[in-house]
C-alpha cells in the first residue's frame, strides 16, 4: 500500500522550515509531496534547495485548500492520501496504527489521528480534536473542542472510535475514495469543505475513524484566525452549503429556516460583543448562500441520504444555555 503525506502549501516559506523536518523524520515508508498553490515566496525554492528528495506539485493559481488539493492529488500516485497542514508537527511511529488499519479493514474509508494543541500540549486543538460530530442542525463540533472550550488531554479519548467527519488538518483518505467522491467541492474554497466531503462519503456508506493512538501537533491559525471575520462568514455559509447538498428536502429546508433564526441571535450576540465585523460576515454569509442556493441544491447526492447524522439535537443549545464544554457530559446530557 502506498502512502503519500501531502502538504498543500501557500505562501508558507516559514513553516516548511519549522514543520517539514519533523515529517521527514518520522515518516518512514511514506512518500511525501508539497502541492504549492502559486506561492510568491522562497518556498519552492526552499523545498529544492534543502529538501530535493520531497516532491513538488506547483499549480498554477491559489484555489484554496479545496481546489489546492484537487490539483494537486492528481499528479500524486497513492493508494492513500494524508492530507496535512503545514503548521503541523507529527510525531514518531504516528503512521503506524492508521495504515494498520487501512491494511486490515477495508470499510474504512477516512481516518483522522488524536489532534493536540502545539502551543498548549496537552490539551486539544480546535481544529478536529479528538474526531468531528454535527448536530442536528448541522453545527459541526468535536471530542475535545466544543466551540471555543478545548479540553485537556488526560487520556480520556484514546480510543478507536467511528466519527461524523475528520479535520483537513489531517486526513487520511483512500485515493479511490476520494476520486469517487470527485474529491472537495470548490465552491467552499476553504473551511468545512472536509465536513461536506464526509458527509458524501458516510451518505455514499463509507466509515470514517478516529485513532487516539495516533496523535499529531497543530499550530492552528495559520492561514486564518478562529475569530476573523472571514472564517466567521466561510463557516456559516459553508455549513449551510453542506445541509443543502447532503440531507433529504424534507429534513434540509426546516433546519436551513430554523438556522436563519439562530444564526440571526449568533450574529446579535456579536453585536453585543461589539464585534460588528463578525456579525457583517454573518450576514454576507447568508446572502452568498442564498444567492448560491440553487447551484447547491443541483449538487445534491443522489444516493441514499442517511438519517442518523447527529450526536445532539443542539450543540449551540447545550453550550450556550447549559453551559456544557465536555463531550463526555454531552452525550450523557
Amino acid at each position: 500500500m502506498k502512502v503519500a503525506v501531502v502538504i498543500l502549501n501557500w505562501n508558507g516559506e516559514a513553516l516548511l522550515k519549522r514543520f517539514l523536518p519533523s515529517v521527514i523524520n518520522h515518516s518512514e515508508g511514506a512518500d511525501i509531496y508539497v502541492v504549492d498553490n502559486a506561492s510568491t515566496d522562497g518556498s519552492v525554492a526552499f523545498i529544492k534547495q534543502h529538501y530535493p528528495t520531497i516532491g513538488i506539485v506547483q499549480n498554477d493559481l491559489n484555489g484554496g485548500f479545496a481546489k489546492g488539493y484537487n490539483d494537486g492529488l492528481k499528479s500524486i500516485d497513492a493508494d492513500i492520501f494524508c492530507l496535512l497542514n503545514s503548521d503541523v508537527e507529527v510525531t514518531p511511529d504516528w503512521l503506524t496504527p492508521i495504515i494498520k488499519i487501512f491494511n486490515t479493514q477495508q470499510d474504512i474509508a477516512i481516518i483522522q489521528p488524536k489532534i493536540l494543541d502545539l502551543k498548549q500540549k496537552d490539551h486539544f486543538e480546535y481544529a478536529g480534536a479528538a474526531g468531528g460530530f454535527i448536530d442536528m442542525l448541522g453545527y459541526p463540533f468535536c471530542r475535545g473542542r466544543i466551540f471555543q472550550a478545548l479540553e485537556k488531554d488526560t487520556g480520556q479519548y484514546n480510543d478507536v472510535k467511528e466519527i461524523f467527519w475528520a479535520t483537513g488538518a489531517c486526513m487520511f483518505i483512500r485515493r479511490n475514495v476520494f476520486e469517487s467522491l470527485n474529491g472537495f467541492d470548490e465552491d467552499y474554497f476553504a473551511h468545512q469543505e472536509e465536513v461536506d466531503l464526509c458527509w458524501r462519503a458516510k451518505n455514499a456508506g463509507h466509515k470514517i475513524l478516529y485513532v487516539g493512538h495516533s496523535h499529531v501537533f497543530h499550530l492552528g491559525g495559520s492561514t486564518l484566525k478562529n475569530m476573523n471575520p472571514k472564517k466567521t462568514f466561510l463557516n456559516f455559509r459553508n455549513s449551510l452549503y453542506s445541509i443543502t447538498k447532503n440531507l433529504p428536502r424534507k429534513k434540509a429546508f426546516p433546519i436551513i429556516f430554523m438556522r436563519l433564526v439562530l444564526d440571526g441571535i449568533a450574529a446579535l450576540r456579536f453585536i453585543f460583543q461589539l464585534k460588528f465585523n463578525h456579525c457583517l460576515a454573518i450576514l454576507r454569509a447568508h446572502i452568498s448562500f442564498y444567492g448560491n442556493f440553487r447551484k447547491m441544491y443541483k449538487k445534491r447526492e443522489k444516493a441514499n441520504f442517511i438519517l442518523k447524522y447527529h450526536t445532539t439535537t443542539s450543540i449551540v443549545w447545550s453550550h450556550f444555555v447549559h453551559q456544557i464544554k465536555n463531550f463526555n457530559i454531552l452525550v450523557k446530557d
